[in-house]
Protein backbone atom coordinates (compact mmCIF):
# COMPACT_ATOMS: atom_id res chain seq x y z
CA UNK A 1 0.00 0.00 0.00
CA UNK A 2 1.79 3.28 -0.93
CA UNK A 3 2.66 6.16 1.21
CA UNK A 4 -0.52 8.48 -0.08
CA UNK A 5 -2.81 5.78 0.07
CA UNK A 6 -2.69 5.05 4.17
CA UNK A 7 -2.30 9.06 4.69
CA UNK A 8 -5.80 9.25 2.82
CA UNK A 9 -7.16 6.27 4.92
CA UNK A 10 -5.94 7.28 7.75
CA UNK A 11 -7.37 10.69 7.73
CA UNK A 12 -10.40 9.75 6.46
CA UNK A 13 -10.58 7.73 9.80
CA UNK A 14 -9.80 10.55 12.01
CA UNK A 15 -12.52 13.04 10.21
CA UNK A 16 -15.59 10.31 10.66
CA UNK A 17 -14.02 9.39 14.22
CA UNK A 18 -14.19 13.34 15.42
CA UNK A 19 -16.99 14.55 13.08
CA UNK A 20 -19.44 17.40 14.76
CA UNK A 21 -23.06 16.37 15.47
CA UNK A 22 -26.23 18.03 15.69
CA UNK A 23 -26.78 18.08 19.98
CA UNK A 24 -30.22 17.29 21.35
CA UNK A 25 -31.09 20.15 22.96
CA UNK A 26 -29.73 22.81 20.31
CA UNK A 27 -27.96 24.64 23.24
CA UNK A 28 -30.94 25.50 24.61
CA UNK A 29 -29.33 23.37 28.13
CA UNK A 30 -26.81 26.11 28.09
CA UNK A 31 -29.33 28.80 27.40
CA UNK A 32 -31.44 27.91 30.57
CA UNK A 33 -28.71 27.58 32.72
CA UNK A 34 -27.20 31.29 32.30
CA UNK A 35 -30.56 32.61 32.75
CA UNK A 36 -31.07 30.48 36.05
CA UNK A 37 -27.86 32.14 37.10
CA UNK A 38 -29.10 35.64 36.59
CA UNK A 39 -32.01 34.72 38.47
CA UNK A 40 -34.85 34.20 35.63
CA UNK A 41 -37.06 31.72 36.59
CA UNK A 42 -39.55 31.15 33.91
CA UNK A 43 -39.02 29.09 31.32
CA UNK A 44 -38.35 29.98 27.76
CA UNK A 45 -38.89 27.26 25.80
CA UNK A 46 -38.20 26.53 22.17
CA UNK A 47 -41.74 25.75 19.97
CA UNK A 48 -40.49 23.22 17.02
CA UNK A 49 -44.07 21.30 16.72
CA UNK A 50 -47.48 21.80 17.07
CA UNK A 51 -47.63 19.31 20.56
CA UNK A 52 -44.73 22.42 21.84
CA UNK A 53 -47.28 25.12 20.32
CA UNK A 54 -50.53 23.50 22.22
CA UNK A 55 -48.10 22.45 25.40
CA UNK A 56 -47.52 26.74 25.46
CA UNK A 57 -51.28 27.26 24.79
CA UNK A 58 -52.48 25.18 27.36
CA UNK A 59 -49.98 27.28 30.51
CA UNK A 60 -51.15 30.38 29.16
CA UNK A 61 -54.64 29.53 29.51
CA UNK A 62 -54.05 28.78 33.12
CA UNK A 63 -51.72 31.61 33.38
CA UNK A 64 -54.59 34.07 32.25
CA UNK A 65 -57.48 32.04 34.37
CA UNK A 66 -55.98 33.89 37.76
CA UNK A 67 -54.90 37.68 38.46
CA UNK A 68 -52.28 38.61 36.35
CA UNK A 69 -48.78 38.79 38.58
CA UNK A 70 -45.70 40.23 36.99
CA UNK A 71 -44.00 37.03 37.42
CA UNK A 72 -47.12 35.40 35.07
CA UNK A 73 -47.12 38.04 32.94
CA UNK A 74 -42.93 37.46 31.98
CA UNK A 75 -44.00 33.56 31.56
CA UNK A 76 -46.68 34.57 29.40
CA UNK A 77 -44.37 36.60 27.29
CA UNK A 78 -41.84 33.86 26.93
CA UNK A 79 -44.37 31.52 25.98
CA UNK A 80 -45.89 33.71 23.34
CA UNK A 81 -43.30 35.86 22.14
CA UNK A 82 -42.67 35.25 18.57
CA UNK A 83 -39.48 37.41 18.39
CA UNK A 84 -38.07 34.91 20.66
CA UNK A 85 -38.70 32.12 18.43
CA UNK A 86 -36.96 33.71 15.78
CA UNK A 87 -33.73 33.82 17.77
CA UNK A 88 -34.38 30.73 18.96
CA UNK A 89 -33.99 29.75 14.81
CA UNK A 90 -30.66 31.99 14.74
CA UNK A 91 -29.18 29.63 17.05
CA UNK A 92 -30.17 26.55 15.34
CA UNK A 93 -28.29 28.25 11.97
CA UNK A 94 -25.12 28.63 14.23
CA UNK A 95 -25.44 25.25 15.29
CA UNK A 96 -26.06 24.15 11.77
CA UNK A 97 -22.93 26.31 10.98
CA UNK A 98 -20.79 24.39 13.59
CA UNK A 99 -21.77 21.21 12.33
CA UNK A 100 -20.72 21.98 8.83
CA UNK A 101 -17.48 23.71 9.56
CA UNK A 102 -16.56 20.25 11.50
CA UNK A 103 -17.13 18.01 7.97
CA UNK A 104 -14.68 18.17 4.67
CA UNK A 105 -16.11 18.95 1.36
CA UNK A 106 -16.94 15.84 0.05
CA UNK A 107 -14.62 14.19 -2.50
CA UNK A 108 -14.45 14.26 -6.17
CA UNK A 109 -14.07 11.54 -8.28
CA UNK A 110 -13.02 11.89 -12.21
CA UNK A 111 -13.22 9.66 -15.09
CA UNK A 112 -11.38 10.08 -18.36
CA UNK A 113 -11.72 7.55 -21.76
CA UNK A 114 -9.29 8.65 -25.00
CA UNK A 115 -7.94 6.91 -27.78
CA UNK A 116 -6.05 6.93 -30.29
CA UNK A 117 -6.26 4.67 -33.10
CA UNK A 118 -6.47 0.65 -31.52
CA UNK A 119 -4.82 2.45 -27.81
CA UNK A 120 -7.12 3.17 -25.49
CA UNK A 121 -6.73 5.49 -22.21
CA UNK A 122 -8.25 5.31 -19.16
CA UNK A 123 -8.23 8.15 -16.19
CA UNK A 124 -9.26 8.06 -12.62
CA UNK A 125 -8.67 10.45 -10.43
CA UNK A 126 -9.86 10.60 -6.79
CA UNK A 127 -9.52 14.48 -5.01
CA UNK A 128 -9.43 15.64 -1.94
CA UNK A 129 -9.47 18.85 0.34
CA UNK A 130 -6.28 18.56 1.74
CA UNK A 131 -6.47 22.27 2.86
CA UNK A 132 -9.81 21.80 4.39
CA UNK A 133 -8.46 18.51 6.79
CA UNK A 134 -5.47 20.88 7.80
CA UNK A 135 -7.76 23.54 8.76
CA UNK A 136 -10.57 21.26 10.24
CA UNK A 137 -9.91 22.44 14.02
CA UNK A 138 -9.15 25.82 13.64
CA UNK A 139 -12.98 26.00 11.65
CA UNK A 140 -15.17 23.97 13.75
CA UNK A 141 -13.42 26.19 16.86
CA UNK A 142 -14.09 29.22 15.33
CA UNK A 143 -17.82 28.38 14.32
CA UNK A 144 -17.64 26.90 18.37
CA UNK A 145 -17.56 30.21 19.60
CA UNK A 146 -19.78 31.92 17.46
CA UNK A 147 -22.37 29.32 18.38
CA UNK A 148 -21.97 30.54 22.15
CA UNK A 149 -22.15 33.73 20.54
CA UNK A 150 -26.00 33.25 19.77
CA UNK A 151 -26.07 31.57 22.73
CA UNK A 152 -25.21 35.03 24.78
CA UNK A 153 -27.27 36.68 21.93
CA UNK A 154 -30.65 34.34 22.23
CA UNK A 155 -29.86 34.54 26.60
CA UNK A 156 -29.56 38.57 26.62
CA UNK A 157 -32.75 38.29 24.82
CA UNK A 158 -34.96 36.42 26.53
CA UNK A 159 -33.72 38.76 29.64
CA UNK A 160 -34.42 41.87 27.76
CA UNK A 161 -37.97 40.19 26.74
CA UNK A 162 -38.68 39.33 30.40
CA UNK A 163 -37.30 43.01 31.58
CA UNK A 164 -39.67 44.64 29.20
CA UNK A 165 -42.61 43.13 29.82
CA UNK A 166 -42.33 43.52 33.60
CA UNK A 167 -42.10 46.92 33.25
CA UNK A 168 -45.08 46.51 31.10
CA UNK A 169 -47.16 45.22 33.61
CA UNK A 170 -45.72 47.59 36.33
CA UNK A 171 -47.23 51.00 33.87
CA UNK A 172 -50.76 48.86 33.31
CA UNK A 173 -51.25 47.79 36.99
CA UNK A 174 -50.45 51.78 38.06
CA UNK A 175 -52.49 53.32 35.33
CA UNK A 176 -55.22 50.81 36.86
CA UNK A 177 -54.61 52.23 39.84
CA UNK A 178 -54.74 55.63 39.18
CA UNK A 179 -57.46 55.49 37.09
CA UNK A 180 -59.77 53.58 39.38
CA UNK A 181 -58.80 56.42 42.20
CA UNK A 182 -59.19 59.11 40.05
CA UNK A 183 -62.92 57.89 39.05
CA UNK A 184 -62.88 58.67 42.82
CA UNK A 185 -61.89 61.84 43.05
CA UNK A 186 -64.41 62.59 40.07
CA UNK A 187 -67.31 61.21 41.86
CA UNK A 188 -66.31 63.41 44.68
CA UNK A 189 -66.11 66.67 43.12
CA UNK A 190 -69.08 66.10 41.15
CA UNK A 191 -71.06 65.87 44.38
CA UNK A 192 -69.03 69.02 45.63
CA UNK A 193 -70.08 71.26 42.27
CA UNK A 194 -74.17 70.16 43.02
CA UNK A 195 -74.02 71.20 46.91
CA UNK A 196 -71.91 74.50 45.55
CA UNK A 197 -74.68 74.85 42.68
CA UNK A 198 -77.78 74.25 45.61
CA UNK A 199 -76.80 76.40 47.86
CA UNK A 200 -76.11 79.21 45.29
CA UNK A 201 -79.44 78.69 44.21
CA UNK A 202 -80.83 79.40 48.09
CA UNK A 203 -78.54 82.34 48.42
CA UNK A 204 -75.52 80.85 50.79
CA UNK A 205 -72.95 80.72 48.09
CA UNK A 206 -71.18 82.93 46.04
CA UNK A 207 -70.82 82.33 41.98
CA UNK A 208 -67.41 83.11 42.36
CA UNK A 209 -67.14 79.65 45.05
CA UNK A 210 -69.68 78.09 43.02
CA UNK A 211 -67.83 78.37 39.69
CA UNK A 212 -64.57 77.52 41.66
CA UNK A 213 -66.19 73.81 43.02
CA UNK A 214 -67.42 73.66 39.23
CA UNK A 215 -63.95 74.31 37.81
CA UNK A 216 -62.80 71.67 39.93
CA UNK A 217 -65.40 68.89 38.98
CA UNK A 218 -64.70 69.94 35.50
CA UNK A 219 -60.67 69.22 35.47
CA UNK A 220 -61.69 65.90 37.88
CA UNK A 221 -63.72 64.88 34.73
CA UNK A 222 -60.75 66.06 32.25
CA UNK A 223 -57.93 64.17 34.27
CA UNK A 224 -60.61 60.69 34.78
CA UNK A 225 -60.50 60.67 31.07
CA UNK A 226 -56.54 61.02 30.22
CA UNK A 227 -55.92 58.35 33.29
CA UNK A 228 -58.43 55.91 31.53
CA UNK A 229 -56.60 56.18 28.30
CA UNK A 230 -53.44 55.98 30.30
CA UNK A 231 -54.40 52.72 31.84
CA UNK A 232 -55.78 51.62 28.17
CA UNK A 233 -52.31 52.63 26.48
CA UNK A 234 -50.72 51.39 29.27
CA UNK A 235 -52.66 47.50 29.04
CA UNK A 236 -51.89 47.47 25.00
CA UNK A 237 -48.51 47.80 25.74
CA UNK A 238 -48.25 44.84 27.92
CA UNK A 239 -50.83 43.03 25.69
CA UNK A 240 -47.98 43.12 22.63
CA UNK A 241 -45.27 41.95 25.09
CA UNK A 242 -47.29 38.38 26.01
CA UNK A 243 -48.74 38.35 22.26
CA UNK A 244 -52.34 38.23 23.78
CA UNK A 245 -55.36 39.17 21.83
CA UNK A 246 -59.30 37.62 21.17
CA UNK A 247 -60.55 36.57 24.15
CA UNK A 248 -57.04 36.35 26.00
CA UNK A 249 -57.58 40.11 26.27
CA UNK A 250 -60.06 39.48 28.96
CA UNK A 251 -57.52 38.74 32.10
CA UNK A 252 -57.41 40.64 35.70
CA UNK A 253 -54.66 42.96 36.85
CA UNK A 254 -54.24 43.34 40.76
CA UNK A 255 -56.05 46.19 42.14
CA UNK A 256 -52.50 47.36 43.07
CA UNK A 257 -48.66 47.46 42.79
CA UNK A 258 -46.93 45.34 45.24
CA UNK A 259 -45.66 46.94 48.78
CA UNK A 260 -42.30 48.77 48.99
CA UNK A 261 -39.78 46.21 50.43
CA UNK A 262 -39.59 46.43 54.03
CA UNK A 263 -35.39 48.02 53.83
CA UNK A 264 -33.37 48.83 51.04
CA UNK A 265 -31.02 45.86 50.12
CA UNK A 266 -27.13 46.61 49.56
CA UNK A 267 -25.22 44.87 46.52
CA UNK A 268 -21.92 45.12 47.47
CA UNK A 269 -19.36 45.38 44.08
CA UNK A 270 -21.86 45.95 41.71
CA UNK A 271 -19.65 47.01 38.97
CA UNK A 272 -17.69 43.64 39.12
CA UNK A 273 -21.19 41.69 39.38
CA UNK A 274 -22.38 43.82 36.01
CA UNK A 275 -18.56 42.91 34.58
CA UNK A 276 -19.24 39.22 35.06
CA UNK A 277 -22.53 39.06 34.19
CA UNK A 278 -23.61 41.68 31.33
CA UNK A 279 -24.13 39.70 28.54
CA UNK A 280 -23.66 42.49 26.41
CA UNK A 281 -19.83 42.73 27.65
CA UNK A 282 -19.30 39.19 27.22
CA UNK A 283 -20.42 38.44 23.66
CA UNK A 284 -18.19 41.54 23.03
CA UNK A 285 -15.35 39.62 24.22
CA UNK A 286 -16.15 36.40 22.96
CA UNK A 287 -16.89 38.23 19.28
CA UNK A 288 -13.36 39.20 20.18
CA UNK A 289 -11.96 36.40 20.66
CA UNK A 290 -13.65 34.28 17.93
CA UNK A 291 -12.09 37.38 15.39
CA UNK A 292 -8.66 36.46 16.80
CA UNK A 293 -8.94 33.17 15.56
CA UNK A 294 -10.42 34.02 12.29
CA UNK A 295 -7.46 35.90 12.50
CA UNK A 296 -4.62 33.37 12.63
CA UNK A 297 -7.05 31.49 10.17
CA UNK A 298 -6.92 33.96 7.70
CA UNK A 299 -2.91 34.49 8.11
CA UNK A 300 -2.19 31.09 8.09
CA UNK A 301 -4.35 30.27 4.64
CA UNK A 302 -2.93 33.90 3.28
CA UNK A 303 -0.19 32.56 1.15
CA UNK A 304 -2.46 29.87 -0.43
CA UNK A 305 -6.54 29.54 -0.72
CA UNK A 306 -6.37 26.05 -2.66
CA UNK A 307 -4.90 22.81 -1.77
CA UNK A 308 -6.18 19.63 -3.05
CA UNK A 309 -4.22 15.84 -3.42
CA UNK A 310 -5.17 13.67 -5.82
CA UNK A 311 -4.86 9.84 -6.34
CA UNK A 312 -4.41 8.78 -9.88
CA UNK A 313 -4.80 5.58 -11.30
CA UNK A 314 -4.45 5.62 -15.40
CA UNK A 315 -4.74 2.27 -17.86
CA UNK A 316 -4.03 2.52 -21.36
CA UNK A 317 -4.42 -1.20 -23.78
CA UNK A 318 -1.60 -3.10 -23.55
CA UNK A 319 0.66 -0.85 -21.49
CA UNK A 320 1.47 -1.15 -17.27
CA UNK A 321 -1.10 0.83 -15.20
CA UNK A 322 0.10 3.64 -13.49
CA UNK A 323 -0.76 4.89 -10.46
CA UNK A 324 0.54 7.80 -8.43
CA UNK A 325 -0.65 11.42 -6.71
CA UNK A 326 -0.74 14.73 -7.59
CA UNK A 327 -1.21 18.43 -5.78
CA UNK A 328 -3.02 20.92 -6.94
CA UNK A 329 -1.56 24.38 -4.98
CA UNK A 330 -2.65 27.94 -6.37
CA UNK A 331 0.05 30.34 -6.34
CA UNK A 332 0.01 34.03 -4.80
CA UNK A 333 1.63 35.73 -7.61
CA UNK A 334 -1.26 38.42 -7.96
CA UNK A 335 -2.63 38.10 -4.55
CA UNK A 336 -0.35 37.57 -1.48
CA UNK A 337 -3.39 37.81 1.12
CA UNK A 338 -2.16 41.15 2.27
CA UNK A 339 -5.35 43.21 2.01
CA UNK A 340 -7.52 40.09 3.57
CA UNK A 341 -4.52 40.45 6.61
CA UNK A 342 -5.05 43.74 7.15
CA UNK A 343 -8.48 43.65 6.94
CA UNK A 344 -8.73 40.80 9.96
CA UNK A 345 -6.07 42.77 11.82
CA UNK A 346 -8.70 45.74 11.68
CA UNK A 347 -11.46 43.66 12.50
CA UNK A 348 -10.05 42.43 15.32
CA UNK A 349 -8.83 45.96 17.01
CA UNK A 350 -12.39 47.12 16.34
CA UNK A 351 -13.60 44.26 18.14
CA UNK A 352 -11.57 45.12 21.10
CA UNK A 353 -12.14 48.86 21.21
CA UNK A 354 -15.65 48.47 21.58
CA UNK A 355 -15.34 45.29 24.16
CA UNK A 356 -13.29 48.09 26.50
CA UNK A 357 -15.69 50.77 25.18
CA UNK A 358 -18.64 48.78 26.52
CA UNK A 359 -16.50 48.21 29.93
CA UNK A 360 -16.79 51.41 30.46
CA UNK A 361 -20.51 52.23 29.65
CA UNK A 362 -21.77 49.03 31.33
CA UNK A 363 -19.74 50.19 34.97
CA UNK A 364 -21.40 53.74 34.29
CA UNK A 365 -24.96 52.15 33.87
CA UNK A 366 -24.75 50.27 36.90
CA UNK A 367 -23.73 53.01 38.98
CA UNK A 368 -26.92 55.40 37.65
CA UNK A 369 -29.18 52.26 37.47
CA UNK A 370 -28.26 51.77 41.27
CA UNK A 371 -28.58 55.42 42.28
CA UNK A 372 -31.89 55.44 40.72
CA UNK A 373 -33.37 52.85 42.36
CA UNK A 374 -31.59 53.64 45.90
CA UNK A 375 -33.00 57.21 45.58
CA UNK A 376 -36.75 55.88 44.26
CA UNK A 377 -36.76 53.62 46.88
CA UNK A 378 -36.57 56.83 49.64
CA UNK A 379 -38.87 58.89 47.88
CA UNK A 380 -41.54 55.89 47.63
CA UNK A 381 -40.29 55.15 51.07
CA UNK A 382 -41.21 58.67 51.84
CA UNK A 383 -44.31 58.96 50.68
CA UNK A 384 -45.66 55.73 52.53
CA UNK A 385 -43.97 56.58 55.55
CA UNK A 386 -44.49 60.38 56.06
CA UNK A 387 -46.52 62.25 53.20
CA UNK A 388 -49.76 60.00 52.75
CA UNK A 389 -50.20 59.24 56.93
CA UNK A 390 -49.03 63.05 57.26
CA UNK A 391 -52.13 63.74 55.04
CA UNK A 392 -54.22 61.43 56.32
CA UNK A 393 -53.75 63.01 59.68
CA UNK A 394 -54.56 66.51 58.29
CA UNK A 395 -57.60 65.31 56.61
CA UNK A 396 -58.86 63.76 59.83
CA UNK A 397 -58.39 66.41 61.70
CA UNK A 398 -60.46 68.12 60.04
CA UNK A 399 -63.20 65.92 59.81
CA UNK A 400 -63.22 66.60 63.45
CA UNK A 401 -63.78 70.42 63.31
CA UNK A 402 -66.03 70.11 60.56
CA UNK A 403 -67.95 67.67 62.82
CA UNK A 404 -67.54 70.54 65.88
CA UNK A 405 -68.92 73.18 63.09
CA UNK A 406 -65.76 74.72 63.08
CA UNK A 407 -64.98 74.70 59.50
CA UNK A 408 -67.13 74.39 55.98
CA UNK A 409 -67.81 71.74 53.69
CA UNK A 410 -66.22 73.24 51.38
CA UNK A 411 -62.68 73.99 54.08
CA UNK A 412 -63.38 69.87 54.22
CA UNK A 413 -63.36 69.16 50.46
CA UNK A 414 -60.27 71.32 49.65
CA UNK A 415 -58.73 69.78 52.29
CA UNK A 416 -59.35 66.17 50.78
CA UNK A 417 -58.17 67.72 47.33
CA UNK A 418 -54.52 67.88 49.10
CA UNK A 419 -54.77 64.62 49.82
CA UNK A 420 -55.33 63.18 46.35
CA UNK A 421 -52.48 64.81 45.43
CA UNK A 422 -50.59 63.19 48.12
CA UNK A 423 -52.32 59.30 46.99
CA UNK A 424 -51.67 59.62 43.18
CA UNK A 425 -47.60 61.00 43.68
CA UNK A 426 -47.57 57.84 45.72
CA UNK A 427 -48.86 55.71 43.50
CA UNK A 428 -46.34 57.23 40.97
CA UNK A 429 -43.33 57.09 43.32
CA UNK A 430 -43.87 53.15 43.99
CA UNK A 431 -44.73 52.50 40.56
CA UNK A 432 -41.01 54.19 39.79
CA UNK A 433 -39.38 52.11 42.09
CA UNK A 434 -40.68 48.74 41.15
CA UNK A 435 -39.37 50.35 37.22
CA UNK A 436 -36.03 51.33 38.66
CA UNK A 437 -35.90 47.60 40.44
CA UNK A 438 -36.36 45.84 37.20
CA UNK A 439 -34.00 48.40 35.66
CA UNK A 440 -31.05 47.59 38.26
CA UNK A 441 -31.41 43.90 37.08
CA UNK A 442 -31.36 44.12 33.77
CA UNK A 443 -28.19 46.35 33.92
CA UNK A 444 -26.45 43.59 35.71
CA UNK A 445 -27.73 40.59 33.83
CA UNK A 446 -28.30 41.50 30.41
CA UNK A 447 -26.93 44.37 28.54
CA UNK A 448 -27.81 48.21 28.54
CA UNK A 449 -31.03 49.89 29.37
CA UNK A 450 -30.65 53.09 27.53
CA UNK A 451 -31.33 56.07 28.93
CA UNK A 452 -32.46 55.88 32.71
CA UNK A 453 -35.38 58.29 33.79
CA UNK A 454 -34.94 60.02 37.30
CA UNK A 455 -37.15 58.94 39.68
CA UNK A 456 -39.95 61.29 39.98
CA UNK A 457 -39.07 62.45 36.04
CA UNK A 458 -42.40 61.78 35.01
CA UNK A 459 -44.30 61.84 37.90
CA UNK A 460 -47.46 63.87 37.00
CA UNK A 461 -50.46 65.03 39.88
CA UNK A 462 -53.57 63.59 38.77
CA UNK A 463 -55.82 64.98 40.94
CA UNK A 464 -56.71 68.68 39.70
CA UNK A 465 -55.19 71.79 41.57
CA UNK A 466 -57.62 72.60 44.80
CA UNK A 467 -60.12 75.69 44.94
CA UNK A 468 -58.96 78.17 47.15
CA UNK A 469 -60.87 80.78 48.99
CA UNK A 470 -62.39 78.55 51.64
Amino acid sequence: MSALRKFMIAAMALLLGGCTTFSEDGGTRNVSEALTARGLSQQAPWIKSEADADRAADEVRKLLAQPLTADAAVQIALLNNRGLQAQYAELGIAEADLVQAGRLRNPGFSFGRVHRGEVVEYERAFIFDLLGLLTLPVRTRIEGERFQIAQNRLTAEILQVAADTRRAWIHAVAAQQSASYAEQVKSAAEAAAELARRMARAGNFSKLDQAREQAFYADAATQLARARQSALAAREQLNRMMGLWGDQLAYRLPERLPDLPQSPREIADIEQQAMRQRLDLQGAMQDAANIAGTLGLTKTTGWFSVLEAKYIRNSESGEPRQTGYEIELRLPIFDFGTARNARAEHTYMQAVNRAADLAVRARSEVREAWGAWRTAYDIARHYRDEVVPLRLRISEETLLRYNGMLMSVFELLAESRQQVGAVISSIEAQRDFWIADATLQFAINGKSPGAISAPGANMRTAAPAAGGGH
